[in-house]
């Protein structure tokens, strides 16, 4: 099972370092944040601009982090029969969590944003806002990207909980 092993190894690591990326854009979004209530309420200037980077970061945090959430076990889960179960036990539970809703989720979301996404590229969506960042359409990307990224990781996981059930010990 040396394949298995180099999957999920290979996705955890992506999902570790993109995650790591990520988690400065909360930093950023803190000190754009500061930014603009400086400028705006010390200065008397605001920028349209700014404050949608902060959206932007948080959309791209949320949406992005999904996989690194679960990567970590951040997601919430009714743990109040989970907790007492053994390790197998959690593997099946976690197996067929991750076959028969996340996978499904994952899909559903993929298909239902492609075109939400698709029509924003091909006219290059701008902000609404005069003076706002004309890139709607990568805003309106992360939708479809995290469908992918959450679903690769849901498949490392999946992985891991079978090599469990396989050979007795996580990976």
């Amino acid at each position: 099972m040396p394949f298995l092993h180099a999957c999920v190894h290979y996705i955890d690591a992506f999902t570790e370092r993109s995650g790591q990326l990520l988690a400065w854009l909360a930093l950023g979004m803190a000190l754009m944040t500061t930014l603009v209530v400086v400028l705006r309420y010390g200065f008397n200037i605001g920028s349209i601009a700014a404050q949608e980077s902060v959206t932007y970061m948080h959309g791209s945090l949320f949406l992005l982090g999904a996989a690194y959430a679960l990567k970590s076990g951040a997601h919430v889960r009714v743990d109040i029969f989970y907790r007492g179960f053994s390790a197998r036990t959690k593997a099946w539970v976690n197996s067929a969590g991750g076959i028969v809703f996340l996978l499904p989720l994952c899909v559903f979301i993929l298909m239902s944003s492609w075109d939400y996404a698709g029509e924003s590229w091909s006219m290059f969506e701008t902000s609404a806002e005069p003076g706002g960042i004309p890139a709607v359409f990568l805003l309106k990307s992360l939708v479809p990207l995290m469908a992918i990224t959450l679903a690769l990781q849901g498949i490392a996981e999946i992985l891991r909980n079978a090599l469990i059930l396989v050979e007795g010990e996580a990976p």
